[in-house]
Formats: structure tokens, sequence, C-alpha cells
């Protein structure tokens, strides 16, 4: 063992008084609190993430094509986009706007026509019903035709299973007596829960050609919904399928659709780092505390040091090394417990959530060697810094006056 590492290490198991062994382990306990804190709190943050992620993406797709495409257009254009390596399948869809009518209550909202069974390869919306079908069998040949509302929605109005609504256009049709407004009845088949209260809240689904009848498109659709095998290649998915389909259509990825959102989260996770981070630097301060009271406490054995032959280095180097041990312990136990808490949150209902506005029950956590790394590497770097004031300072101790006075 090298010198400089047996004298930091001795100092800091052989010290004296009850005062030096106390900032000692607070120095210790400030670095492990801080780490545990931080990497928790990101890992809460993750799981929050992801999981907002996973019913964005459960509910749309990874990227959506935008333009008008009429009925002899699209299965073409579809067959194109399935071609390209990177997409795993794709579907036809419509979106427009529209004003539900139930009750004497009206909604502006957003109508989304689907192919039931064509949706199925691109997303998990199937699986978000909690109530009736997107198109029932037993559906009666004279009914309106079926309308899934999302519970939020739903519960807005007072509508259920059953329960005949209208449905009006922005676009008007021309009638002898003028311009009106076009109108179509429809009934819910369905109840659906994606977790995300603004799909929950604006989308009423509609087969697709009877989405197609209600805005005029003839049986066309307004674009196509892709489904990719990596989620992480999406803007290169997106480039491909602009040169397979050609000009006039809008290729989004589900970054894109919802960048506000994800912009957001992103800040807060970096608010949050910045703001847990200063537990570290505080510890910081303890260490640096810490190290000064130790060049007073050792002052004759550095003077001794000195006149035996240790360089100015040498000294700095055995408070480094000292500075380094206490975060390398405060780092290692902070791990181990934010391991632990992580573990607890994940594992017990400790902090219940309303499951009426969150959809879960549970905290989620999601742990990301990324978020580890870089706090780790931050309080190595902070406590780096808090040792080299008392490092430099005991090393320009004079060997003579130390040795006299110490």
């Amino acid at each position: 063992m090298k010198f400089e590492r047996f004298v930091a290490l001795r100092y800091l198991t052989r010290r004296k008084g009850l005062f030096a062994i106390i900032t000692t382990l607070i120095g210790v306990a400030g670095v492990s609190v801080g780490v545990a804190a931080l990497i928790t709190t990101l890992s809460v943050m993750n799981g929050f993430q992801s999981d907002i992620k996973t019913k964005v993406i459960g509910a749309q797709s990874h990227i959506l094509v935008f333009g008008r495409m009429p009925a002899s257009t699209y299965p073409e254009q579809i067959r194109k986009i399935e071609q390209i390596p990177l997409v795993e399948a794709a579907a036809p869809h419509i979106y427009g706007q529209a004003i539900l009518s139930y009750d004497g209550q009206s909604v502006g909202l957003v109508v989304r026509g689907l192919d039931p069974e064509q949706e199925k390869k691109i997303n998990s919306l199937s699986r978000s019903l909690t109530e009736g079908s997107f198109a029932p069998k037993d559906w009666a040949a004279d009914a309106p035709a079926p309308l899934v509302l999302g519970m939020e929605l739903a519960a807005g109005l007072g509508a259920d299973v059953g329960d005949d609504v209208v449905l009006i256009s922005p676009q008007s049709i021309s009638t002898s007596a003028g311009m009106f407004p076009k109108m179509k009845k429809f009934r819910v088949s369905g109840l659906l829960r994606t977790g995300y209260y603004e799909f929950d809240n604006t989308i009423a689904y509609a087969g697709l050609a009877d989405a197609s009848d209600f805005l005029g498109l003839k049986g066309g659709v307004t674009g196509v919904a892709v489904k990719l095998h990596d989620l992480n290649k999406a803007e290169q998915a997106a480039q491909q399928i602009r040169e397979a389909i050609g000009l006039g259509y809008s290729v989004r990825t589900f970054a894109q659709l919802n960048s506000t959102l994800y912009a957001a989260l992103k800040l807060e996770k970096a608010v949050m780092f910045i703001i847990l981070f200063l537990i570290i630097i505080v510890a910081s301060l303890n260490i640096a505390g810490n190290l000064i009271l130790l060049g007073t406490e050792k002052l004759r054995d550095i003077g001794l040091m000195r006149a035996m032959g240790a360089s100015p280095k040498m000294i700095r180097k055995v408070f480094m090394w000292e500075a380094m041990v206490i975060a390398t312990l405060g780092i290692c136990l902070g791990i181990a417990l934010a391991c632990l808490l992580c573990w607890i949150i994940a594992t017990f209902n400790i902090v219940e959530l309303p499951g009426d506005i969150y959809y879960l029950t549970k905290v989620p956590v999601r742990m990301e060697w990324s978020d580890i790394l870089a706090v780790v590497g931050g309080s190595y770097f902070i406590c780096f810094f808090a040792g080299l004031y008392p490092a430099a300072k005991a090393s320009r101790v004079n060997p003579t006056d130390a040795i006299r006075y110490g």
C-alpha cells in the first residue's frame, strides 16, 4: 500500500476525540443521504415518465402520417410503408373535429376513425376498453353507428353504453333552406380508459367507414399509423417513410406529437436533479470542514512527515485520499439506501395515489444506470473539489513551526 493511502486510512480510523469522529460520520452520512435522495427521486420520475410514455404510445402509435388519402390510394401507401425494414405494421386512421351533443350538453372533441382489427397491430388501445366494444357483434342493422367514448368524456356528459349521442361536423351541407351543419346519430358502444387524461377527455372513436362518411371523406382516410420494431429509431424510420410515400404528407414521430409533454417532463427532471444535488454540495462542505479540522489536529504529524522527507505533493495526496475515502463510503451507502428505498416504494403501497386521477395506485419506480452514474460522477467531482483547499493548506505547513507549535 502506498504511503499516502496508508496514512489517509490510518487518520480516518484512528482519530481521537468524539467531535472528530462525529464530523467524519456527518460527512459520510451527508453524502449518502444526498446520493440516496437524488437516485430515489430520479427513479420515481423515470417511473412516471415511462408510465406516461407507455400510455401515450399505447393509445397512439410510434409514427403518424397525416394527409388525405382516397379509398383507392391508402392501401397502396400502407403496403409501401410496411415494406420498410424498420416498420412492424401500419394501419389507416382518420382524425377530425366535431361537436358531441348529449342530453342538452355539447362539447368539442376529436373524432378518431379506426379499424379495430388493424388497430391491434399498431397499439394496445383495445386493451384499454373497460366496457363494451368498438364493433359489437350483436349490433342491430338498423341501430345508429357505434361510438366509443373515453371514461372522462362520458363521465362529464353523463353518457353510458347504449345511449344515443349526436355528432355535429364543422362542415356544412347545402339544402334548399340554406347551409346547415352536418349531424349524425351514434350510439355509445363502449367506454375506454387509456390512463392519459387528454385522450380520455377529448377523443371519441368510431369505425373507419362511419368516420369517413361523417367527415365526408368518401371512403378515404386522413393518414396512416405506424408501429416500429425499435422505438429508438423513430426519426430514421420517419425519414424513410417520407421518401417512400412522396410529397404532400406530414410524418410525425410520437416525440414530435407530444413534444410539449416530453419537454415539460425533461425540464422537471433536470430541475429536480439540480435542487437535490445541493444536498451533496452541502455534504461536501462537511467534508472540507472535517479535513481542515484534521489538518489542525495532525499538525505535528505533518511537520514530522515533512522533516523526514515527505514532499508537499505527498501531503496533498494524503488529504485528497481522505476526501475520496469519505466520498466513496458515502456514495456506496447512498446507492445501497437508494436501492432499498426504491424496492420499498415499488413493493409496498406506502404512498397511495388516487386511482381516479392517476389510474395507478402505487408510485412507479424505474432505476436507470445512466442516472446512477451521473449521480456518482457528480458526487466524486464535488467531493474532490471540497478536498482541494484543506489539502493545499496542509501541504504549505512549515515543518519547523509545525513541530514546535503543533
